[in-house]
């Protein structure tokens, strides 16, 4: 599990201008609260991030923006996903020369109907592509949203292969049986959950921690998963408020919980939520925060 992700590390809310930019700035801000807030890293263009939704030199940009502002790279994972393969490979040589090493990596969407030998060549080709040792890549499976599920026999084939530079597999299936599968398949692997309320069981079958939206909203409360078993109520209560399309709805919450409206804008095809929302439900989540720590 070397130089593997590990612990908790967030999936970024990307926040926008109001001209649809990347909010640098507000990015800025929100990364230095959490890290203050005892978050271990950050993952910005995953899901969370709208990351399918940005061009390689928009998050790249981003990225450049976090380094100038202190943030270290080794406290930064690129999501990295791209269609093409020749994208995601330059994309992550272009995050390699600025000192990162971690990549998220999705396989090539679009084509659900690719087969295992499909996958691992693609995979294989992003690796081959960007032929570097100091790479640590964490393979993407999350099929309900991507179309494209990551079969634990592949991520096996691909760690016998490529040794340390398959680095971790982030499981956002919510499907427990899944990550268990991850960890029979290939145990050198370190799989981390999306899904905050597994967090725990995850940690005591082998898991390694998490990379979620949640903590944008909520570190401390996942931060409490790492150590308290009575953690996971006040965590399954809080994910229960974010009814709606999951994005849209946590963002806006982000936005009244940072008073940055960046945060509840989104990208086409997403639409935003109501402001009403994210202050709904950013009051109520105060609140689990607040009995959680009495």
């Amino acid at each position: 599990m070397t130089n593997a992700i590990t612990g908790l590390w967030v999936a970024l809310a990307t926040p926008l201008d109001e001209r649809g930019a990347v909010d640098h700035g507000a990015l800025v801000r929100h990364v230095r609260f959490l890290m203050e807030r005892g978050c271990d890293g950050v993952v910005p263009f995953g899901t969370t991030g709208e990351g399918t939704s940005f061009s390689g030199p928009e998050r790249l940009a981003a990225v450049e923006a976090l380094l100038a502002a202190g943030i270290p790279a080794s406290r930064i994972g690129l999501g990295v996903g791209m269609p093409a393969i020749p994208d995601a490979v330059a994309l992550t040589r272009a995050a390699l020369s600025l000192g990162l090493v971690h990549a998220l990596v999705l396989p090539p969407y679009f084509y659900r109907d690719a087969t295992e030998a499909g996958l691992v060549a693609a995979f294989a080709a992003i690796l081959d592509g960007v032929g570097d040792d100091r790479l640590r890549a964490t393979l993407y499976h999350i099929p309900q949203t991507s179309g494209v599920a990551l079969p634990p026999t592949a991520v096996a084939t691909l760690r016998a292969r490529y040794g340390r530079l398959v680095a971790g597999v982030k499981d956002s299936s919510g499907d427990f049986a899944q990550f268990r599968a991850f960890r029979a398949a290939a145990p050198e692997v370190a799989v981390c959950v999306g899904n905050e309320a597994d967090i725990g069981r995850a940690l005591a079958e082998g898991g390694v921690g998490t990379i979620c939206g949640m903590a944008n909203l909520a570190p401390d409360l996942v931060r409490a998963m790492f150590s308290d078993p009575a953690a996971e109520g006040p965590m399954r209560a809080a994910i229960g408020l974010i009814r709606g399309p999951f994005v849209p709805v946590l963002k806006s919450a982000v936005a009244a919980t940072t008073g940055e409206a960046a945060f509840g804008r989104v990208r086409a095809p997403l639409v935003a939520a109501e402001p009403e929302t994210g202050r709904r439900i950013a009051a109520e989540i105060a609140g689990l925060s607040r009995a959680a720590a009495a």
